[in-house]
């Protein structure tokens, strides 16, 4: 694979440059979807983008499609995009890394004047995080059906604000019907976001699918009761109980070797809490992930199992609600090799791996083959404000990338 395929330095200043919109004082940032700091961070890409030559559309959901046309006007794009959303306390990398690394993908095609046949395109997806706006990856789903644009626009945020009056507000409310652009491959590069490929020294993940996860709500209750008079065995401790729960949950997934079982409690909360009353209601929320469907269908049984006899014990009652279902992902095989071709040329080292986190990838591979690219994070870490991967580690992804994508295009 030639050395000078991307401009290294200029990706990264594009990084750098992009995380200076919601930049906070620990060095993240904070760019919550549909905001006036989103609406700042997609002129700017806007505005990059059409520097570089490229057609822009955005549609009803606020999606931007961003194209270098080919020499062949009926084909369709090889594609690319993430998402330039963050969480509250976010990093520069999470989503922004694959936007703007498609875009220097482009600008290195303008450099060395290459011309393909089909479009080379990148796409930003609207609220990937769903931090703003549940569920997350909203936009993408009603790309691939997955959503209708009404349920979409008609989500609110904390405040009782629309999704659609939030679009409107910072004027990107396209007029491009949802899933007229239709893509011949997409391929989504990201940071892992967790400790795989630094604990294992590997440069590239080769991503070949993507957890399963089911989100629920669970709501806890038992008895309010004055913390000194009641005796311990005459107790209807809500919180009590959801600790023995929350300990059980953990343990079963952490059984499930080989798997990819994840179990995670992220939120819980104890309504009007004081600190001389037993608690006696308490809500927390449970994930739960793994590689099959099948694997996924057990957990949530042996969770609802160990749920109900650890209530019936502590004479509590319990709700447990599925509030998003998310199957188990597997890339599109021809994509996978594509990308696999490409990394063992190139030298790195590598591993074929299954992502645990979902990303728009997974929405658009029900509409049109996809796979993924990975880099590794230092430390593993994401969603937090120390998120980090290294300059070359950056540029290593791109230029992997920009290979992938300029041999699928097909060279004239």
């Amino acid at each position: 694979m030639p050395i000078h395929t991307i401009n290294a330095q200029r990706l990264w200043g594009s990084l750098m440059e992009m995380g200076e919109i919601g930049a906070t004082d620990a060095g993240g940032c904070c760019r919550l979807a549909l905001t006036e700091l989103d609406r700042q961070g997609r002129d700017l890409f806007v505005r990059w983008c059409k520097e570089a030559g490229c057609d822009i559309h955005v549609d009803r959901i606020g999606n931007i499609y961003a194209r270098r046309p080919g020499t062949d006007p009926e084909a369709l794009p090889i594609s690319t995009g993430s998402h330039l959303d963050t969480q509250p306390t976010g990093g520069k990398f999470d989503g922004i890394y694959g936007c703007l690394a498609g875009l220097e993908v482009i600008r290195a095609l303008n450099d060395h004047k290459i011309q393909t046949r089909r479009p080379v395109e990148v796409v930003i997806w609207t609220n990937e995080e769903g931090s703003r706006f549940a569920p997350a990856m909203v936009a993408s789903g009603v790309y691939s059906g997955k959503f209708s644009l009404d349920y979409a626009l008609n989500q609110t945020d904390a405040q009782g604000i629309r999704l659609g009056d939030a679009l409107k507000s910072i004027g990107y409310d396209g007029d491009l019907e949802v899933g007229a652009r239709r893509f011949a491959k997409f391929f989504e590069l990201h940071i892992e976001q967790g400790p795989v490929l630094e604990r294992e020294n590997d440069q590239i993940g080769v991503v070949t699918g993507v957890l399963g996860m089911r989100w629920y709500d669970v709501s806890v209750k038992g008895v309010s009761a004055h913390a000194g008079p009641t005796p311990m065995s005459y107790r209807r401790d809500a919180l009590g109980a959801s600790a023995r729960m929350i300990s059980a949950l953990i343990d079963m997934a952490a059984e499930r070797v080989g798997e990819d079982g994840r179990c995670t409690i992220g939120e819980l909360s104890i309504p009007k809490a004081s600190r001389n009353v037993i608690p006696g209601d308490l809500n927390f929320t449970l994930d739960l992930r793994n590689a099959s469907l099948a694997g996924l269908e057990a957990m949530e049984q042996q969770a609802r199992s160990l749920i109900d006899r650890i209530a019936t014990d502590a004479q509590v009652e319990v709700t447990l609600e599925c509030i998003w279902d998310s199957p188990p992902t597997v890339f599109d095989a021809n994509c996978i090799e594509a990308v696999e071709r490409v990394v063992a040329d190139s030298g790195c080292s590598y591993r074929r791996m299954t992502s645990g986190a979902g990303h728009d990838a997974v929405n658009i591979s029900a509409v049109a083959p996809t796979s993924m690219i990975f880099v590794p994070s230092v430390g593993g870490i994401s969603h937090n404000e120390s998120e980090y991967s290294t300059p070359e580690q950056i540029a290593s992804g791109a230029r992997i990338l920009y290979s992938v994508m300029k041999n699928e295009a097909q060279c004239t």
